[in-house]
């Protein structure tokens, strides 16, 4: 029986998609052993629901270290030495350092509040609704230098409802989100999904777009 997939959690804030992968690993759906849920905040809610699940947790204080790139390779010396097999940004909200995360190109995702390539970095929902959209969604993307800007590996969508605000958006879209989440790692953790030279590989054969979260399972 093949090992369980490790993965290191990094994030910020409540860990409402770190929950959403806990549930569905007890649930069956996900063989993953998580090693370390790791954040820049003391005061996270994600690291209380970590440690409530008996997942080991640290916190690294941007404020200490000299500067970003200083703290980036320090926080990315923790990770490896949970020895993770994957990397899960769930809402964490820092820019990376590029150098601190090239060790892990292939293995590294995050999950961001908009259809990339549209709307990367902050307020996605106030600029869906700024630009009159019709559809809004989340992205799973591998990570690299480029801020939200790596290879996606699938999506989830809904419309955009009269009278839709920030608020109510971004509350609609979060269950979808943390369908996509688990979803992702799931292929990950089975192998039938990868980062290689031709780019995201869904069983054995390059995607030509991103995958799309439909009927409970991602299709091409």
């Amino acid at each position: 029986m093949p090992k369980p997939l490790r993965i290191a959690i990094l994030a910020s804030g409540r860990g409402s998609n770190f929950a959403a992968l806990l549930a569905a690993r007890e649930r069956g759906e996900l063989p993953v052993e998580f090693v370390l849920v790791a954040s820049d905040k003391a005061d996270a809610p994600v690291l209380q629901l970590a440690q409530s699940a008996g997942v080991p947790t640290i916190v690294l204080d941007p404020r200490e270290y000299a500067d970003r790139r200083a703290y980036d390779f320090a926080l990315f010396d923790c990770l490896a030495a949970s020895k993770p097999d994957l990397l899960v940004l769930a809402g964490f909200m820092r820019i990376i350092d590029g150098d601190a995360m090239k060790p892990w190109a292939g293995r590294m995702i995050n999950i961001h509040p908009s259809l990339l390539p549209k709307y990367r970095g902050l307020h996605t929902h106030r600029r869906a609704l700024k630009a009159g959209d019709v559809e809004h969604g989340a992205s799973v993307h591998y990570v690299t230098a480029e801020l939200d800007g790596g290879p996606v590996i699938a999506q989830t969508t809904l419309s955009i409802e009269a009278g839709d605000n920030e608020n109510t958006l971004a509350a609609r879209l979060l269950p979808l989100e943390h369908q996509l989440l688990p979803a992702v790692v799931a292929l990950i953790a089975s192998g039938r999904l990868a980062l290689g030279e031709q780019g995201v590989i869904f069983d054995d054969a390059p995607i030509r777009k991103p995958l799309r979260w439909q009927g409970g399972e991602l299709v091409r």
